[in-house]
């Protein structure tokens, strides 16, 4: 089994930056072009960009296979993201995780098993949403007791009101984030804005912490040099992407973007 490396993530603890890792469209995608080895070099370089900037952990994403499944993702995408990440498992030491997209945690459950993960992000852990693959629901069940019988130490991050979805019976902001954390036992939950790229809501970031004080709070998009500290004072971390591409959010990432995000960070919230 490959080595597991632990996420240090704890509410008011060291701010954490997590480096995505934005796949190329993989075998079976509609875009995939055929070439799996320029699929597995543009992740490398990728995370070896932000190894080499000062992230702290790393998450890889199926983001190129655009439509998305809806929920489970069919066995070329697992085994794909599975060679990915061994190979970036293999370069790097740093924690790693991954979200299985649209809705597949127990596909990033078991890839964090095969490649030595520790985390993984679900777009939809509790409750229903209506998005553009049509109408997700939650994954708790299913995900919590596969990670029983796995025996593995692998962290839940949830997205509270996910990006790109509305909810389909929303509630006060307060109740879902209880629920999320007290009935589907997130380990941690991510706020975002509506779509990738958009800002996330000071005032949900606080009205989150008021009801969840011990329960890490990420910002997962929207995230840039000139609004970091904004979101970095109230929460424990930030899932950065698109922010730190060469040229959009299909490009590589630029080594010196990501170093410029985290020591910024890491001057203002140094490690304990």
């Amino acid at each position: 089994m490959a080595r597991f490396v632990e996420l240090p993530l704890t509410a008011g603890g060291p701010k954490l930056l997590i480096g995505l890792v934005h796949l190329r469209p993989l075998p079976g995608a509609p875009r995939y072009d055929g070439r799996f080895d320029a699929v597995v070099e543009s992740a490398l370089a990728d995370a070896s960009a932000w190894r080499e900037g000062g992230a702290d952990a790393l998450c890889i994403e199926n983001y190129g296979d655009v439509p998305f499944w809806k929920q489970a993702v069919p066995a070329e995408t697992v085994a794909g993201m599975a060679a990915v990440g061994s190979e970036i498992r293999r370069m790097t030491s740093m924690p790693l995780g991954f979200n299985v997209l649209r809705n597949d945690p127990r596909a990033a459950l078991a890839l964090c098993v095969a490649c030595g993960g520790s985390f993984l992000r679900v777009n939809l852990l509790a409750n229903a949403a209506v998005t553009d693959q049509g109408v997700l629901e939650g994954e708790a069940a299913s995900l919590l007791r596969d990670r029983s019988r796995f025996a593995a130490g692998v962290r839940i991050l949830a997205d509270l009101r996910v990006k790109h979805a509305l909810p389909l019976a929303p509630r006060p902001l307060e109740e879902e984030a209880l629920d999320l954390v007290e009935r589907a036992l997130a380990d941690g939950v991510i706020l975002t804005g509506p779509r990738t790229g958009t800002e996330a809501s000071p005032e949900d970031i606080d009205r989150v912490r008021s009801v969840l004080p011990h329960t890490p709070i990420l910002v997962g998009s929207g995230i840039t040099e000139d609004n970091l500290m904004r979101y970095l004072a109230p929460s424990d971390g930030a899932l950065v992407g698109s922010s730190v591409k060469t040229q959009g959010i299909e490009s590589a990432v630029d080594p010196q973007k990501a170093q410029r995000l985290a020591r910024i960070l890491h001057a203002e919230f140094p490690p304990h």
